[in-house]
């Protein structure tokens, strides 16, 4: 999805959903694929017996679809381009000299029409192969078939008008969820920014604050000129990285203003709250993690992580037995885990579809160039990591 961030699944309720429509789409590609090859026996059964280039190229234009079905993810394009040619070569070859057109062959083609429809970009190019596929189609049921043939001309427009429908409706579905997604993507980034923008304004206030001390008290007091300047080029520094920040997060999004300010103290009062309302919950902030150690903009992520993570132990997990979050600094990196052992699965499906809390989360974390895993560890006990480098301190 996004750049140095893995999303799985954020609790386990949405675990088991997503693990039920992982093998839904498994079951359903067999059955896809299934339904074709069965269709493709019978074609075989059917032209053996009337011998000719029916017996030959019947069942070799099914197979072709066949296998282009299987590999269709690879390349939808590919594999449409390939029936197609399949099918016109059949057609010029064995006009006038079948009972029935290839049905297997036929099946194929709506089943890539859908797959077309749905994945293909530009929209254009879809619509091309699509109709491309209904043209094959009418020729192979019009030219082909030596006698009466407009049963099946009318039968493989129906098919092919159906996998249209579909493609078009999956292919509306993926359009808006995308559009979601990135609406929740520059929301987070808008409003990173303005929590941005205030703390380099705070950084740059300070600034002018310490200079304007340091001048007033040069005359009569030399000596506390030089701890005033390392204090001006420490708020320099921290404002230039902030500002540094603010300009990767502002590449596409303007607009600022609002206030931050978040301490370690609120993120531990946001975990008690919880713990007063839900599960019971622990924060354990780690050896030399302080407010002092961590810059703004990361003390900020790390309350919206930490409130997205428990907002939705208790929305997807409520029957977890207790949730257990920490706040520890390895080598140069900043790290805050929210695991709820023991949560027992939610039998009902409420995350179909739904994830952009995480997307939101992912977003921030990214934008300060950390990492965010979601799901279960190596245990089977489920919990969100988010990973930040912490910018080096001037001395």
């Amino acid at each position: 999805m996004v750049d140095a961030v893995l999303l799985r699944v954020p609790l386990r309720s949405a675990f088991v959903g997503d693990t039920f429509i992982s093998w839904l789409r498994r079951l359903s590609e067999f059955a896809l694929l299934g339904l074709v090859a069965l269709i493709l026996l019978l074609d075989t059964v059917f032209a053996i017996p009337r011998g000719g280039v029916q017996a030959v190229l019947t069942p070799a234009a099914g197979l072709v679809g066949l296998v282009a079905v299987l590999l269709r993810r690879r390349s939808q394009t590919a594999a449409m381009v390939t029936v197609l040619v399949a099918s016109l070569l059949v057609t010029a070859v064995a006009a006038k000299q079948f009972d029935i057109p290839a049905m297997a062959e036929g099946g194929a083609l709506m089943v890539l029409t859908i797959s077309v429809l749905r994945w293909v970009r530009p929209l254009g190019k879809a619509i091309a192969l699509a109709v491309a596929a209904l043209i094959t189609l009418q020729l192979a049921a019009g030219l082909r078939v030596r006698g009466f043939a407009d049963p099946f001309e009318l039968l493989f427009f129906a098919g092919w008008l159906t996998a249209t429908a579909i493609g078009g409706y999956l292919r509306l579905q993926r359009v808006r969820r995308e559009a979601a997604v990135e609406a929740v993507r520059r929301a987070e980034r808008l409003d990173l920014a303005r929590e941005l923008h205030d703390l380099v304004a705070h950084h740059i206030t300070g600034i002018v604050v310490q200079a304007q001390a340091a001048r007033t008290v040069a005359e009569m007091r030399p000596d506390a000129v030089l701890p005033a300047l390392d204090a001006i080029a420490t708020a320099g520094s921290e404002a230039l990285t902030s500002m540094r920040r603010l300009v990767g997060v502002l590449r596409d999004d303007t607009e600022a203003s609002r206030s931050p300010g978040v301490t370690l103290a609120d993120l531990r009062a946001l975990v008690e709250r919880f713990s007063t309302q839900g599960p019971k919950a622990t924060f354990d902030i780690g050896h030399g993690v302080t407010d002092l150690a961590l810059p703004p903009e990361v003390r900020t992520a790390l309350h919206r992580v930490l409130q997205e993570s428990l907002t939705n132990i208790r929305r997807h997990a409520p029957g977890a037995a207790w949730v257990e979050a920490t706040l520890s600094a390895p080598t140069g990196r900043i790290r805050l885990r929210v695991r709820n052992p023991g949560s027992p699965s939610d039998p009902g499906l409420s995350r179909l579809g739904g994830g952009f809390g995480l997307v939101g989360m992912a977003e921030r974390v990214r934008s300060l160039g950390g990492s965010l895993i979601a799901g279960p560890d190596g245990d089977g006990v489920w919990e969100v990591t988010a990973d930040f480098p912490l910018p080096a301190r001037p001395q």
